[in-house]
């Protein structure tokens, strides 16, 4: 069956979310594409159905939109060339693939490559050059490097620009001073035209250029204001000069707008940068050599050549830089990265390691068995980026404000002159204020408000080891009202153990175990495992039974010697006409047991108790939850009298006993239906249906593969306080979010009138236009001074 192809790609030339919106309406025209666009990251995520053109086409459309994607840089380094007509094969199969522009150097044994990524990726690039019958391996440091590289010179162009503008700009505040205590031109005219055009058409032909593309795609965005309202303040001062050489100019209105409209570039960028950090910052944990056994020798190589079976060594102190599994070696390490908790955890033969890892004391020897883009840390950032290039729902009413925006600006610009013309008869104070309108109008900050919050949010989660899958995930986790908990395995350790065996009639405590064992060697249930490791500690060798069958959250059947053999819990023994003792299994229950029953040809043999100690950390991580205004429900397959002595050890008042799997996702689709928001927390195969049927699915990171893709929150530590944790840090995100929605509100609600009314001149404003984002930027900023509050309660 196809399946749906996921996508990102880097856009370069937004300059507003209405550059974003309208990229994203683009997209969605695709048949076959569902397309979602950041404009605080820059990325556009893509759904590809298989019906869709080729992504060819897609980046046609991109471009023809007018912006641009955003292509990476590689360098391979080559083996088994002899001679140049090698060079230029290898160069002829690279070009030959779409968005690929590569350079061979036969002398230097390298191919320089850049490609568009979506397109094409390193493996796939090196894996056409294996094909033709060459080596190729990555010398370069991650993409993520190129991109900061290229950021760097991107935001050094903007300083210079800046730079230049400012030094153009200043003496004309000379003038600007002047018109303040009523005295003109101190500056001649001309002097005033000769500075402010530099800063107008070379350090503002950005301006020019984006709207351009912006209007001939057929809409409008912060440039086609900024390049409309200093266009109208320069052309009215040059039209004055030649006109009326002593009447009032503008220029300074007009490169000081330019000049602070970079400078707030500059800021936002910088504040930009800093949303991304916990990526960056995840990415630089993992090392770039690491220690392989090549034919019995340690030799340094480039973790990028590594691959799945490589033997690698850590020595102490270094990073693990692949996942692997240990072959010989004890020592400790800190995985904090991937948990949030900083105590080391020790490791052994057979133990598990994750690239990117601190190991403390001693070596290990270790096998790759994830490397690249299969290691735990590749999908945790894959987890980060996804969530933060997605769209909260609150942030598709500003994307419709934004789409919106500029036209309705410049209807009220159009609206003001007109206005201050007919009342004040004055074409240079009607202009001036319709300029005011121009560029004090900021969709930036309204674009801004919401994904900086989510990125930094999201961030921050993974920091401590909360992964929200997206940003609706971490939206609705603040809203949630009941929170719906497995027993086994969540509130519980999860570990049974046979605690009482009684047997019925003549048979012996042996007997009962023999069968039992014999039955439940086909099942990995954890009630299965827990008779089977007793058996083995017991050294009673499992009975021979065929015909095994399964009748999930009831029990198991099959045939020992012709006979029929049950086991399960006592309802199914009821189910199956099994007369056994009732007394003895209702005291069982009360004592907190979980009871099952077996019996052979309808005759019980006995009844076995197992137990499962509570987890340490559920008690407090209720309380924690109780104190958030949260009602948690415990649901259970187990007997009532198992679940009523759980709930009472770890006060609970709410749970549901003997509820089969998908009773599960009933109940919270009930309670939906009642109009209750429902999150449900789990660990097994058992509560992926519950998982997915939840407004909010939390999966405990030491659960099954199910259950963490099931998931829209997922836990890397097995701990059930940072339940608490994710929902207080959707409440931190959410905080920051209304905040800056109100600002970027209040600020284009009060800001528009007031230079319709001209209370704010041109300058003012400008300055005003260039400070909103960086305030939303450094509001959400500010959410990076969260921790958790199970840390916090830690350290007091």
């Amino acid at each position: 069956m196809d399946q749906t192809q996921r996508v990102h790609f880097g856009i370069r030339g937004m300059s507003c979310a209405a550059c974003a919106e309208r990229l994203q309406r683009v997209l969605n025209r695709l048949e076959g594409v569902t397309a979602s666009v950041s404009f605080a990251s820059e990325k556009a995520t893509l759904d590809v159905a298989p019906s869709a053109p080729a992504l060819q086409a897609v980046i046609d459309a991109i471009r023809s939109a007018g912006f641009d994607v955003a292509d990476q840089h590689l360098t391979l380094s080559l083996e088994g060339m002899s001679c140049v007509a090698c060079a230029a094969r290898i160069e002829k199969v690279l070009n030959k693939q779409p968005g690929v522009d590569a350079t061979v150097n036969f002398a230097a044994a390298r191919a320089h490559i850049t490609y568009t990524p979506g397109l094409e990726t390193p493996d796939t690039l090196i894996q056409r050059i294996e094909k033709i019958g060459f080596g190729a391996q990555t010398v370069t440091q991650r993409d993520h490097d190129a991109e900061q590289a290229e950021s760097a010179r991107v935001w050094r162009i903007q300083r210079n620009h800046f730079i230049v503008a400012a030094l153009f700009t200043l003496p004309l505040m000379i003038e600007m001073i002047g018109m303040l205590i009523g005295r003109m031109h101190l500056l001649p005219g001309v002097l005033q035209w000769l500075l402010a055009t530099p800063v107008q058409f070379w350090c503002g032909r950005h301006f020019y250029l984006r709207a351009w593309r912006a209007l001939r795609g057929g809409a409008a965005n912060m440039d086609v204001l900024v390049a409309l309202g200093t266009s109208v303040a320069y052309g009215f001062s040059v039209y004055t000069l030649l006109t009326h050489p002593h009447g009032h100019l503008y220029f300074e209105a007009s490169a000081a707008i330019i000049t602070l409209v970079l400078l707030g570039k500059l800021l936002e960028a910088r504040a930009r940068s800093k949303t991304g950090e916990a990526i960056a910052s995840l990415l630089a944990l993992q090392p770039q050599i690491a220690h392989v056994d090549v034919d019995g020798e340690w030799q340094d190589r480039d973790v990028a050549t590594l691959r799945e079976g490589d033997v690698f060594l850590v020595k102490p102190g270094e990073s693990v830089p692949v996942d692997g599994i240990v072959l010989s070696g004890r020592s400790e390490v800190n995985e904090s990265m991937l948990t949030g908790e900083s105590l080391p955890v020790a490791k052994h033969t057979d133990a598990r390691l994750y690239a990117a890892t601190q190991n403390y004391s001693g070596a290990l020897r270790a096998q790759a068995t994830g490397v690249g883009a299969d290691t735990a840390l590749a999908r945790i950032i894959l987890l980060v980026e996804d969530a933060q290039g997605s769209k909260a729902s609150v942030q598709h009413l500003t994307d419709r404000i934004s789409a919106i925006f500029v036209p309705a600006v410049v209807a009220i610009a159009l609206l003001t002159f007109i206005i201050n013309m007919l009342v004040t008869g004055q074409l240079d104070t009607s202009l001036i204020r319709a300029v005011a309108v121009l560029v004090i109008a900021c969709p930036c900050a309204l674009g801004l408000a919401t994904p900086t919050a989510i990125m930094v949010g999201t961030g921050q989660g993974a920091r401590t080891g909360i992964l929200f899958r997206n940003a609706n995930a971490l939206e609705k986790a603040h809203q949630l009202q009941e929170l719906v908990m497995d027993k086994t395995g969540t509130l519980t350790e999860g570990h049974l153990s046979v605690a009482a065996v009684r047997p019925a009639g003549n048979r012996t405590h042996d007997d009962v175990i023999a069968l039992a064992a014999g039955l439940e060697q086909h099942s990995e249930h954890p009630l299965a495992q827990a008779i089977i490791a007793y058996a083995q500690n017991q050294a009673i060798p499992p009975a021979a039974v065929t015909d095994f069958a399964a009748e999930i959250g009831r029990g198991v059947t099959g045939r020992s010697y012709s006979t029929e053999i049950l086991l399960g819990a006592p309802r199914f023994l009821d189910e199956q006409g099994v007369a056994f003792n009732r007394e003895e299994a209702e005291s069982l229950e009360k004592e907190g047991y979980t009871v099952i029953g077996l019996a052979q040809d309808k005759q019980s043999l006995g009844l076995i108790g197992l137990k499962d100690r509570l987890r340490s950390d559920a008690v407090p991580a209720l309380r924690a939850l109780h104190e958030q205004g949260i009602r948690v429900v415990m649901l259970t397959g187990d007997n009532a009298g198992t679940a009523a002595r759980v709930a009472e050890q770890i006060g609970l008042r709410h749970y549901v006993a003997e509820i089969l799997p998908a009773q599960k996702a009933e109940y919270i689709a009930q309670r939906q239906a009642e109009g209750r928001c429902v999150g449900m927390v789990g660990d097994g195969i058992n509560d992926a249906p519950a998982l997915a049927t939840a407004d909010v699915g939390i999966a405990i990171g030491g659960g099954s593969n199910a259950a963490l893709e099931t998931a829209d929150v997922v836990l890397m530590q097995d701990s059930l306080v940072h339940i608490a944790d994710a929902i207080d840090l959707s409440r931190a995100t959410l905080a920051k979010v209304k905040q800056n929605l109100f600002f970027a509100f209040f600020y284009n609600g009060l800001g528009i009138p007031l230079a319709a009314i001209g209370l704010l001149n041109p300058i003012v404003a400008g300055t005003a236009m260039a400070l909103s984002s960086v305030s939303v930027l450094t509001n959400s900023l500010l959410l990076r001074r969260w921790t958790s509050p199970s840390s916090q309660r830690r350290s007091v």
